[in-house]
């Protein structure tokens, strides 16, 4: 299996910087090939901007998403979004692994996804008709391939349980994991967590390690989180509304996820 690892952080010598080269170890030895976009030490840029399409019509407003078309569609995108994409077609699986900043990935891995997922690549495609509202939410150029979340957070447990302070872990992660990852295709994986991060010793680390590494072990036959797809019957179209007989009575980002 091909695995590319989207990393962010900015210390080599922390937490994450162990687990990422431990993931690589562990998949490795198992046979995958790995890549890993590291994407502190690329210094990648972070921002959308004319640069990223320099064949664009200088006379006219940049437009982030129709001029991400036009440099995708004629081939002039700035190179690092080209690799980083064919990146993306090369993998059977992709790991995002980052530290839960302000309740988010953090600004860099955010730009990346603003950069990479140009407009006819990662959405903007498919038919838009009374019954099709577009290749996304389980369709897509991602479908077929695997995603999973690799998170580490100073907060408890507790505090991202279902009725803690912070949100149940799953509504915070809901849109990165629904929006960004299953939108473009992915079947997205549960995702591993790693809490109390500032109080990781050597007996917590071993856990950590055991834990991830059960995980990594079955990228290939854990079962997705079973959002609902667009096309499938669940939804009316075009107002991309849940049917009235499907989970009724039910409202917020729960609603989304098929546990029949």
């Amino acid at each position: 299996m091909n695995v590319l690892i989207v990393y962010a952080h900015p210390q080599p010598r922390s937490l994450n910087g162990a687990l990422r080269d431990f993931a690589v170890q562990r998949l490795e030895a198992a046979g995958h090939h790995v890549q890993v976009s590291d994407l502190y030490a690329m210094q990648w840029k972070s921002t959308i901007d004319k640069a990223d399409a320099p064949a664009r019509n200088a006379s006219e407003p940049f437009h982030a998403s129709l001029d991400s078309k036009q440099a995708f569609v004629s081939g002039t995108q700035s190179p690092d979004i080209a690799r980083e994409q064919e990146k993306l077609r090369w993998a059977d699986t992709v790991i995002l692994q980052f530290p839960l900043w302000w309740f988010s990935m953090p600004a860099i891995m955010k730009g990346w996804f603003d950069r990479v997922y140009a407009y006819g690549f990662a959405y903007g495609v498919g038919e838009h008709s009374d019954t099709h509202w577009g290749d996304r939410y389980g369709e897509g150029a991602m479908a077929g391939k695997r995603a999973m979340l690799v998170v580490t957070t100073g907060g408890w447990d507790a505090h991202y349980s279902a009725r803690g302070i912070n949100g149940p872990i799953d509504d915070v992660l809901f849109p990165i994991q629904h929006g960004m990852l299953f939108y473009p295709g992915f079947d997205v994986l549960p995702p591993y967590v790693a809490y109390r991060t500032g109080r990781v010793d050597g007996a917590r680390f071993a856990q950590i390690q055991r834990e991830l590494g059960a995980r990594l072990d079955t990228l290939a036959t854990t079962a997705p989180i079973p959002y609902r797809r667009q096309n499938h019957g669940a939804y009316d179209i075009p107002a991309l509304t849940l049917k009235d007989d499907v989970a009724a009575g039910q409202v917020g980002f729960a609603a989304h996820i098929d546990i029949a």
